[in-house]
């Protein structure tokens, strides 16, 4: 067998994405918020990006910074005749010119001996400190009750076991050969007792029943029907079988409704009321807003927080001072580069971002004037083609993005959606027709609540037919709108 080397030539295309290309589809795709957090992040990595402050002009700093005067270094003697005089002179000289060059290094110093307020020292001040675990909060507790030491030790091991909705998540019996027969059963279940009497009320309860139960049974109100109704009848009042859980205890439907209403005050998740994660604050990234003109709407980006940027004027002159070694130079040069490509990405963002959110309005003026019930479809495609952009590009400008607006604060991609035309051949959006199918769930009768296909039915009343039953189920359980039994009132 012979074995041979041979080449050849071949022609193929690749594409190739540049750094600062990669870049701008990141920026464009950030909220606010984190693109906030990046050019933070950047000024911190990147020595030659600088915030331009408030109130001052480049133009400004750049007369000060040519204005300033040269100081002729000398060696610092000091002499011992005429008083030390001369030297004393020069040494508040040297202490003039570090002060004016602290003043022209950036808007750090400035903030530092100018006394003006640290931003990020405000902001870590005024952070809350970081919310207590329902483990270590009940672990608290645990250590101050008084009991043997097998059931100290069977109760940090259930805590060990408790979810943070508050349920203990195994049995008794598993964590019992867990733990190599340190304690007993019987200490697990005393363990139990206790643990069930710490805060929050209806901690470690099994199950759902359970925690109802435990709250109503150490809750300063009488509770007793509710307890038996929970206790004996639980399955049926999750059906909704009000009826025949009337007839079995004996009483009317009205008892049963105010024994509802009492238990909807207590809590199904009472874990949660510690250390519940917060959630993070919307912030739109445009606003839109009825104009002078009749019919009419202003889009405008909400930046208003977002730092403006430049390049340092002091180290924009240090790489042309051919004085400066080349290591430096190169390294400022490298650094001058990736600033103006961060500038450039964001400016980039902002054209985009505002010039799609128009085309959205512009398209979408009727749910702006009248409400999600005349939302039309809108695919991205048609909004990439009116901006001049690749769809991927306008699928990354409204991810995660928000809108505000007289309707509330909405999500960008809201209102791009598919749709069926109406019997008049009017074009309606998904979105239209969910907020139609919650409008006539909102006003039907609850003693006589309209089936899935008698919803069908007032769809096409309105206009929009052909939708099949299954369609319409589908819709519902997304809304977590329950079924017309469930919906029921007695």
């Amino acid at each position: 067998m012979k074995l041979e080397m041979t080449g050849q030539m071949r022609l193929e295309q690749h594409m190739k994405l540049a750094p600062h290309m990669i870049q701008s589809m990141e920026i464009l795709q950030l909220p606010i918020l984190a693109l906030q957090e990046r050019i933070e992040h950047e000024i911190n990595s990147n020595p030659v990006l600088e915030m331009v402050e408030p109130g001052n002009s480049e133009e400004t700093e750049t007369t000060v910074q040519e204005s300033t005067p040269e100081i002729e270094e000398k060696d610092l003697v000091v002499s011992t005749d005429n008083d030390k005089v001369k030297d004393f002179e020069r040494l508040e000289n040297l202490d003039d010119d570090f002060k004016e060059y602290m003043s022209q290094s950036g808007s750090m110093r400035q903030r530092i001996y100018n006394d003006e307020p640290d931003k990020k020292l405000e902001a870590l001040n005024n952070t809350a400190a970081p919310s207590q675990s329902l483990h270590d909060y009940l672990l608290e507790q645990w250590r101050m009750i008084e009991a043997n030491e097998p059931v100290k030790t069977a109760g940090a091991a259930i805590i060990d076991y408790i979810d943070e909705k508050g349920f203990l998540t195994v049995r008794l019996e598993q964590l019992h050969n867990k733990d190599k027969h340190e304690f007993t059963i019987d200490d697990l279940n005393n363990a139990l007792a206790f643990v069930q009497k710490l805060e929050p009320t209806g901690v470690g309860a099994r199950d759902l029943k359970e925690c109802l139960l435990i709250q109503m049974s150490q809750g300063s109100r009488d509770m007793s029907f509710e307890s038996k109704l929970i206790s004996e009848h639980m399955e049926e009042l999750l059906e909704n079988k009000l009826p025949d859980i009337a007839k079995k205890m004996n009483c009317d439907i009205e008892a049963i409704n105010h024994a509802i209403e009492n238990m909807s005050k207590l809590d199904f998740s009472p874990g949660l009321q510690i250390g519940q994660d917060r959630n993070h604050p919307i912030i739109p990234d445009i606003i839109v807003e009825a104009s002078e003109v009749p019919g009419q709407y202003l889009v405008r980006l909400a930046d208003t927080n977002l730092p403006h940027l430049k390049i340092s004027n002091y180290y924009s002159k240090m790489v042309k001072d051919e004085t400066v070694n080349e290591k430096t130079r190169k390294f400022l040069q490298e650094n001058m580069r990736s600033a103006q490509w961060i500038m450039d990405a964001i400016e980039q963002r902002k054209n985009t971002l505002l010039k799609v959110a128009q085309t959205v309005v512009k398209y979408q003026k009727d749910f702006f004037d009248k409400g999600q019930l005349y939302l039309h479809p809108l695919p991205m495609s048609k909004v990439a083609d009116d901006v001049g952009v690749h769809i991927a590009t306008v699928s990354r400008a409204v991810s995660g993005k928000y809108i505000q607006c007289s309707w509330g604060i909405l999500p960008l991609r809201k209102f791009f959606s598919g749709g069926m035309e109406d019997t008049d051949g009017n074009a309606v959006s998904w979105e239209a027709i969910r907020g139609k199918l919650q409008q006539i769930i909102d006003e039907e009768d609850k003693s006589k609540p309209l089936s899935d296909d008698l919803i069908k039915k007032k769809l096409a009343e309105a206009g929009i037919d052909g939708l099949a039953r299954r369609t319409v189920a589908k819709y519902r359980k997304l809304m977590n709108i329950p079924a017309a039994r469930f919906r029921k009132k007695y």
